[in-house]
């Protein structure tokens, strides 16, 4: 008995999908959850830190805003008894983000656990703990978390979904170009329709489960608070719910679109007459037209929520997202639609193939341009690019955006050799005859068939038949080695980006490198900073009378978190110079955080102090100090200074 033919269609491509799909789930469950793009910068107390008496209250430091709610920091004592209200307080000032959480009073001697978990501006839950002792350090019944938030099973599912939701985005979007930009025709083809058609239900199967599995994923962790409805409605409140369901409205209105591209318009495929092929071409327009403005609705709710709506350059970062987002969805798309239409529809025309290779080409080059800005954006440094794991794996997705193009380049070669389909009548009714229907070889008439009183005998020899017809029109179908090496191309490319948005994936949940660089102080660690006070002199000059002397600031323990400042000013003999105003300010120029003002208070002739001074982060600070003699005489100096 012939072999029978494989049949690749779309089936076989949401196969392939769900295939990596576990494979991605497989690792995000067996790892704990990428960082995100927010990251604890420092705290008062400090992590380990041992004070005297107890704190009013706990502040905890963020490189950028974060999303809090009541008892998203919790102060637990050595006996696991909770030590703060439970309100959470925004203390933000200027660029340093700070939020506190105030302590209960008479609180006994010992080490105290701090936990808090809250949402990045980027959608990703954050979490962590860290412990501080009054009086003495103690023994604690109190745990740390083993889990971070948006680990395990939970964690495992939105990741899945998340994998799914841009599988579903590309096969929709993608398909729908090359039927409008490459080969009308397809649209009346059923392969076609369902790549499409399946594409448009795994994206909203995949943002319903994204939206269920929101307030776990960033919550409690528990894979049954995915139908609380309380939960659900916190959801809709944040920028990641809005934006998941205005993805979904769009499906909606994407669904009206679909309808009408494989219903009012595939029966257009051969126009009669000038008024018929004129009526084509303004629908054709028309689904264009609406088709980009539902693609890029929907695309933008991902800019909108990720790591294009936070960082450096939103408003630059956000569109150029969208636009990367559309190109790789018409470049990988099309490029599943041509497979399935090279393995599942007879007689694709050449110019099709030729015009999508040119859409592909357009398609290449601006992911290439929107993908360099983004790296850019998100790693900042070569040494970022090689020493983080966001710039590790980018360099992943670079070397397999870089196999997919050497792929493409044999894919542009066999389309420029593809000959005409000039088969036969025998091969065309070959070609069109339906699964399990006998063809005609050289017989001007087919052999009569005795069908067999026996049901099972009937049944073995009708499979047969059809796999004699399925072997006859591989046959014929791979007679052309043209075409024959341009599937076996395209299919090597569909493998391999199938992998690159895996990649992908992880990537978008992935910290930043430029954020991953930040928090460790952009190379500058902790032991280059002093561990005695800072005391630093600067000479002024107001330019009036009395004018010249010398700053001294001395700030204590020169170290991240609360300090305490003390200036004095001396005349050029070193006795205490007075002064009318004076102002203190800190900025940490290399990551453009300040300046942060501090006011201080006099306390004696050239003598000022001010307590709780914040400095969010170690590195190298500059000192700004402002000086007014009289009501016009006044002066600015500048010293860096090193901040552990």
């Amino acid at each position: 008995m012939p072999a029978t033919a494989p049949r690749f269609g779309a089936a076989a491509v949401i196969r392939l999908l769900l295939i990596t799909t576990a494979l991605l789930g497989t690792l995000l469950a067996g790892a704990a959850p990428a960082s995100a793009h927010a990251a604890l910068t420092g705290s008062d107390p400090k992590d380990g830190a041992v004070v005297a008496t107890a704190p009013r209250h706990i502040t905890l430091t963020f490189s950028e805003k974060i999303a809090l709610g009541d008892d998203s920091i919790r102060v637990l004592q050595p006996s696991g008894k909770r030590s703060d209200t439970g309100q959470v307080r925004d203390m933000s000032s200027g660029s340093v983000v700070q939020y506190g959480v105030r302590l209960h009073t008479g609180l006994p001697d010992g080490t105290y656990t701090v936990a808090w978990q809250a949402v990045s501006a980027d959608s990703h839950p954050i979490s962590g703990a860290f412990t501080f002792s009054i009086g003495a350090p103690s023994k604690t019944t109190v745990a740390l978390p083993e889990q971070p938030a948006g680990g395990g099973l939970v964690g495992a599912l939105y990741g899945i979904a998340r994998y799914t939701a841009y599988a579903g985005f590309i096969l929709l979007v993608g398909g729908a170009a090359f039927i409008l930009a490459c080969w009308q025709r397809g649209a009346a083809e059923r392969p076609l329709q369902r790549l499409v058609v399946q594409g448009w239900i795994t994206l909203t199967a995949s943002t319903l489960a994204m939206l269920l599995l929101r307030a776990p994923y960033t919550g409690s962790g528990k894979l049954a608070d995915a139908f609380d409805l309380s939960g659900l409605k916190a959801v809709l409140e944040t920028k990641t719910g809005a934006s998941l369901v205005s993805r979904l409205l769009l499906l909606g209105a994407a669904a009206l679109f679909v309808a009408v591209l494989f219903g009012a318009y595939a029966k257009k495929d051969t126009p009669l007459d000038e008024k018929e092929a004129s009526e084509k071409k303004d629908l054709t327009f028309g689904l264009a037209l609406g088709g980009a403005v539902l693609a890029a609705g929907i695309a933008a709710t991902w800019a909108l929520s990720e790591h294009a709506s936070t960082g450096l350059q939103p408003g630059i970062a956000m569109p150029v997202d969208v636009l990367h987002l559309l190109a790789a969805a018409t470049w990988l798309g099309g490029l599943a639609a041509l497979l399935i239409a090279l393995y599942r529809v007879p007689g694709i025309e050449r110019t099709a193939v030729r015009k999508f290779s040119r859409v592909a080409f357009a398609s290449v080059a601006v992911v290439a341009a929107t993908g360099t800005y983004q790296s850019w954006r998100q790693v900042g440094s070569w040494s970022a690019l090689t020493g983080t794991a966001y710039g590790q794996l980018l360099l992943v997705k670079i070397g397999l955006v870089a196999v997919l193009v050497g792929i493409a380049w044999f894919s542009r070669r066999w389309t420029g050799r593809l000959a005409e389909n000039t088969a036969p009548e025998e091969q065309e009714r070959a070609e069109t005859a339906a699964p399990g229907e006998e063809t005609q070889d050289t017989a001007e008439e087919p052999e009569p068939v005795t069908v067999p009183e026996d049901p099972a005998r009937a049944a073995q020899l009708a499979r047969q038949r059809a796999a004699v017809a399925t072997a006859r029109v591989k046959r014929v179908r791979d007679a052309d080695p043209q075409r024959l090496g341009l599937r076996r191309s395209v299919l090597a490319e569909a493998a391999v980006a199938v992998v690159l948005l895996a990649v992908t994936t992880v990537l978008t949940s992935t910290e930043p490198g430029r954020t991953e660089m930040k928090e460790a102080g952009s190379g500058e660690t902790a032991t280059a900073a002093p561990t005695d006070p800072v005391d630093v002199r600067i000479p002024f000059d107001t330019g009036g009378e009395d004018g010249k002397g010398t700053a001294r600031v001395e700030l204590d323990p020169a170290r991240s978190g609360s300090n305490t400042l003390h200036l004095w000013l001396e005349r050029p003999n070193g006795r205490a110079m007075d002064a009318p105003e004076v102002k203190v300010a800190f900025t940490n120029n290399a990551k453009e955080i300040g300046p942060l003002p501090a006011t201080p208070d006099r306390i004696a002739t050239g003598h000022w102090s001010a307590n709780g001074v914040q400095i969010p982060m170690p590195g190298t600070w500059e000192v700004e100090v402002t000086v007014r003699t009289s009501d016009i005489d006044q002066v600015t100096v500048k010293k860096n200074v090193k901040i552990g």
